[in-house]
């Protein structure tokens, strides 16, 4: 059975190959295992994986007293990964806490989050995950924090659009820089899964509502053609709704729903899976031996007919509704 590598594990498998510390490898070795597609013709992979895992673990014991696990390790929940990062003060907490229902820390000091902090925020009946991370300045970057960006779906610089937000944008932007990090406003589907170098992302201009508007064009401007900014009041709520939405594109996931023979579909919980996804993806994330008992499809969705008939490469759509027929 092919093993079908999705292009999010090729780019990890290539992070593995140039690492050049144990720390390194480990981190590409969990990514690899976390986005090798779950099936039997990976099952040995899979079991290669843990192995090496294991190995590595084995080896940093050897070295010295654990010290428990990586609190800048955050494992990916929902229908993608967006990452927060950006100097301190700019309201990277608050956006979290206005668009998820994570115990966050908003403070008005500085520096009050010490380690990254998840939350989902709900897109209509899915969810991503959003990361709150602790703040970046010129020579000050908490240890672990690049790995959590480097790992990230999305990339969310926060900048305060009231006080200086193009200094704030570029001094994020030469840190990700210097670690051979660059960001692109573009989905994850449309990037070159053989650079693991450029990451999809967005700047977040955050307190509008104390700005004046000519910041945020003068940072569009600048930025125009490479990375998007998207201004928004985490206080007011002002162009979050148009933020969750955009990121959501980025993510480049679909909505699935499937649908059992003789019963309508649960219209509550689908499936996310990457745009390109096809029938046979579906199955897989339903059941791992569920493609090789599957005989066709049906499906309901924009630009068919109502329960046509499909062969298991059938490309899916979002908000597409598949019946399996085993």
């Amino acid at each position: 059975m092919p093993a079908n590598l999705t292009p999010e594990y090729e780019r990890s498998e290539r992070r593995y190959r140039e690492a050049t510390t144990d720390d390194e490898r480990l981190e590409a070795l969990r990514e690899m295992l976390s986005t090798i597609p779950k099936h039997k013709g990976t099952d040995k992979m899979q079991a290669d994986l843990k192995r090496r895992i294991s190995q590595l673990r084995k080896a940093e014991a050897k070295k010295g007293p654990k010290r428990g696990a990586d609190p800048f390790h955050v494992p990916k929940t929902g229908a993608g990964q967006v990452v927060l990062v950006g100097p301190p003060n700019v309201g990277k907490s608050m956006l979290v806490a206005a668009t998820t229902n994570a115990a966050v820390k908003v403070t008005d000091y500085p520096f009050a989050t010490a380690i990254p902090a998840p939350g989902m925020w709900p897109q209509e009946d899915a969810q991503m995950q959003l990361v709150d991370t602790p703040p970046v300045a010129p020579g000050h970057v908490f240890g672990g924090l690049i790995s959590t960006v480097r790992l990230a779906d999305v990339v969310a610089v926060v900048v305060d659009a009231a006080d200086e937000p193009l200094e704030q944008a570029e001094m994020v932007l030469s840190l990700l820089a210097e670690k051979n990090l660059a960001l692109r406003s573009v989905p994850r589907s449309e990037l070159d899964p053989a650079d693991p170098s450029v990451r999809g992302g967005v700047i977040v201009a955050n307190k509008t509502d104390a700005a004046p508007p000519e910041n945020v064009a003068t940072l569009r401007e600048l930025y125009d053609g490479r990375i998007e900014v998207w201004p928004v009041s985490a206080a007011t709520g002002e162009g979050l709704a148009a933020l969750g939405r955009r990121l959501w594109e980025l993510l480049a996931v679909i909505r699935v729903y499937p649908k059992e023979p003789g019963r309508p579909p649960d219209m509550t919980k689908p499936f996310t899976l990457p745009v390109g996804a096809t029938v046979d993806d579906l199955a897989r994330e339903i059941h791992r031996e569920l493609p090789e008992k599957m005989k066709y499809a049906r499906i309901w969705g924009a630009g068919r007919f109502s329960g046509q008939q499909v062969h298991h490469t059938e490309p899916l759509h979002d908000k597409d509704v598949v019946e399996i027929r085993q």
